[in-house]
């Protein structure tokens, strides 16, 4: 487990931040879906908050952003709520020089793909998400979803993938469906509602949760909402680093 002294507060390395948050050699049993790994990647102020007026970035900052920014280039897929895209005002993932020699070693695409979940495929697909990905978006969403809605996201270039019987989409099936497209590395991104249901569905691997300095009150979500799970999920700390008064811990399921 990495912990860091107050004695060395500085600026962690982008190299730094990818040896500490690699992802584990999985193997058959080792992620909660058989050769995959699910992480999630999530920001809360000191009171709780996962968002202020509704968003995240204003409870970020630098550090935050660049560890932001090595989760996703140690990724093979963003897993992201569609509320979360049109809040956001979510992009493509852009390919980066510092983690190229990593991805092309380990035979990934230049950039991971964004794999959006919405029941209702109820997007602007004439944004850059669609129209301008290095890696074809996806789109998670159930076997009834509205045909029309699917054809116009295949027009647009995404790439459906089914992964539940109904309308919506079933978190388990999600995660096996992105791992039968080779892509076991998988990071969440949220929002909260989204998480709540890797969560209570007993999915999600490992945590990676920001504290942010900061205080909001008011009524803002928790960083996972919804339905509870039955029974508490346990985790433990696999590492604690510190920079410019922001905690950054990575939790493993127990």
């Amino acid at each position: 487990m990495t912990h860091q002294t107050p004695a060395d507060d500085r600026e962690w390395s982008l190299d730094e931040l990818a040896e500490a948050y690699a992802y584990p050699a999985t193997a058959p049993g080792q992620g909660r879906t058989p050769g995959a790994w699910l992480r999630a990647n999530m920001v809360s102020s000191l009171d709780g908050a996962a968002q202020h007026d509704g968003r995240s970035q204003p409870l970020s900052g630098d550090a935050d952003m660049r560890i932001f920014g090595t989760l996703r280039g140690l990724a093979d897929a963003v897993v992201v709520g569609a509320e979360t895209v049109r809040l956001e005002g979510y992009r493509p993932a852009r390919a980066r020089e510092a983690f190229a020699a990593r991805r092309k070693a380990a035979g990934q695409t230049p950039a991971p793909a964004i794999a959006v979940v919405s029941a209702s495929l109820h997007l602007d697909f004439s944004l850059p998400l669609f129209t301008e990905p290095l890696t074809p978006t996806l789109i998670l969403t159930g076997a009834a979803a509205p045909a029309d809605r699917v054809r116009a996201a295949e027009r647009a270039g995404a790439r459906v993938v089914i992964a539940g019987d109904g309308r919506g989409v079933d978190p388990a099936a999600a995660v096996s469906a992105l791992a039968g497209l080779g892509l076991t590395r998988l990071l969440t991104e949220g929002g909260p509602r989204l998480l709540g249901q890797f969560v209570a569905s007993g999915t999600l691997d490992e945590l990676c949760l920001t504290l942010s300095p900061t205080m909001t009150a008011g009524d803002s979500q928790r960083i996972a909402g919804g339905p509870g799970a039955l029974v508490p999920e346990r985790f433990a700390l696999a590492s604690l680093l510190e920079e410019a008064g922001f905690l950054f811990a990575r939790y493993d399921r127990i």
